[in-house]
């Protein structure tokens, strides 16, 4: 069985890159995301730092580095379209909402 052709245009697939570097300077991990949309390039930064009693486990200060700098890009993005709205004379909203606590 066929389906009628739709006047519908195909679905737009767009691909964005977005590369996360992560450093280690004992105790500090730092992590550094740049995402490419295409149109834009956006940037965020997040770190992480181990107590000095806590063991050396590498991977947990990579884990919140870049989970930090994801909530961050992603706070980032939802002021660009809150941004973009406003400025195609979209109502005011109220600020986006947040992504996290104030305290990362």
């Amino acid at each position: 069985m066929t389906r009628p052709v739709s006047s519908h245009h195909p679905p737009a697939v767009k691909e964005w890159r977005l590369n996360l570097y992560l450093s280690e300077h004992d105790p500090d991990t730092t992590a550094r995301i740049v995402l490419d949309t295409g149109d834009n390039v956006l940037e965020s930064h997040a770190e992480a730092r181990r107590s000095p009693y806590d063991r050396d486990m590498p991977e947990i200060g990579d884990e919140l580095a870049a989970g930090r700098a994801l909530i961050a890009m992603g706070r980032l993005l939802v002021r660009a379209a809150d941004g973009d709205m406003r400025a195609l004379g979209a109502a005011d909203t109220e600020d986006p909402t947040p992504l996290w606590l104030p305290r990362e």
